[in-house]
C-alpha cells in the first residue's frame, strides 16, 4: 500500500488553523505531518491551500485523535475489523497506536521512537541482517535503517496496523528510494513464518510481541526454538516483555522468558524492559 501524502490534523492543529484565520492572517505556518516538517497554508475564508489542494476548516474534532482527509472529509485514522485499531497523537510528534483502547507503545516519558531507538542499540544492527518479528508502526525498522542496518525483514500479521503505517508519516516506507530496499514488510504471522527462514540466516533479532494474553504462541518455547534455529551463534536477541501482572498476581513474565530463551540456547539477561539473549 502506498503511503498517503495529505495533512494530518489533531484538535490543537486544527484550532491553531481556525485562530490564524480568525484573527485575519494570510497564512498559517506549522506541521500538518505530526511535527515531520513544517511549511506554510495560505488561508482563505471558507478553505485553506496544501501542496496545491484546497481543504475545508475542519470542526468538532476529538482529543487523542488524527485525522486524514479520505477524499471527502476529514476521517479519524482508525478501523475496526475485529478489533478497534486507532493511531494515536502523542506530544512527541511520532503517535503511538491502540487496539481496542490498549496503548501498545511506551510514551509517557518520551517519545516511541526514542524508546525504540535505545532497544534497537542493544542489538547492535549496524550492517547486520536483521528479523523484527512484530513490525507495528515500523519504529524498530526505522531505528535500524538509521542506524545503517544492511538489511531487515519485518513481519506484521495484523492488516488493521499496515493500515496505520500507510497514514503514519514516521512510520518507514520500504518502497522509498532513500531506504535502498534494505526494508522487506511482509504481511504474515511469524509464528508461521519462521519456520520458512534458513538456519542461522540472521545476525540479530527483535522481538516486541502483543502481551500474553493476546499473542501466547509468540511466548512459547517452540518459537523460541525456532528464533535460535535462525539467529546465528553470538548474534543478539532483544525481546520486549513490559511487566504484566506484576501488581496483582506472583507472576514475573520477563523472568518466564528468560528461563524458556536459556532452554531454548540463549544466554538472557534482563535490559530495559525486556530481556536480551545472545545465541550460545
Amino acid at each position: 500500500m502506498s503511503h498517503y501524502s495529505g495533512p494530518l490534523l489533531t484538535r490543537p492543529t486544527a484550532e491553531m488553523l481556525l485562530a490564524a484565520r480568525d484573527a485575519g492572517a494570510s497564512e498559517w505556518n506549522g506541521s500538518l505531518d505530526l511535527g515531520r516538517s513544517s511549511g506554510s497554508a495560505p488561508l482563505q475564508k471558507d478553505a485553506w491551500l496544501w501542496q496545491g489542494q484546497l481543504y475545508p476548516y475542519p470542526h468538532k474534532l476529538k482529543d487523542r485523535t488524527i485525522y486524514y482527509w479520505d477524499g471527502d472529509e476529514f476521517a479519524p485514522v482508525s478501523r475496526f475489523s475485529g478489533s478497534l485499531i486507532k493511531l494515536v497523537p502523542t506530544e512527541w510528534g511520532a503517535p503511538t497506536f491502540e487496539i481496542d483502547g490498549i496503548k501498545m507503545l511506551p510514551t509517557a516519558k518520551d517519545s516511541p521512537l526514542e524508546d525504540a531507538r535505545r532497544k534497537v542499540a542493544l542489538v547492535e544492527p549496524r550492517g547486520k541482517v536483521l528479523l523484527d518479528t512484530c513490525g507495528g508502526l515500523g519504529y524498530f525498522a526505522a531505528c535500524c535503517l538509521e542506524a545503517g542496518v544492511a538489511r531487515i525483514h519485518s513481519f506484521e500479521k495484523n492488516p488493521g496496523v499496515l493500515w496505520l503505517r500507510t497514514l503514519n508519516p514516521w512510520s518507514p516506507d520500504p518502497d522509498v528510494p532513500s531506504n535502498g530496499g534494505r526494508l522487506q514488510l511482509t504481511h504474515a504471522d511469524v509464528s508461521q513464518a519462521v519456520m520458512q527462514i534458513a538456519d542461522a540466516s540472521v545476525d540479530a533479532l527483535l522481538h516486541d510481541p502483543p502481551r500474553f494474553g493476546i499473542a501466547g504462541e509468540l511466548y512459547s518455547q517452540v518459537f523460541y526454538d525456532q528464533l535460535a534455529r535462525v539467529l546465528r551463534r553470538g548474534g543478539r536477541l532483544f525481546h520486549y516483555t513490559g511487566s504484566p501482572n506484576k501488581l496483582t498476581s506472583d507472576r514475573d513474565v520477563p523472568r518466564e522468558v528468560a528461563k524458556r530463551l536459556e532452554k531454548a540456547g540463549f544466554k538472557a539477561q534482563p535490559a530495559l524492559d525486556g530481556v536480551l539473549a545472545i545465541r550460545r
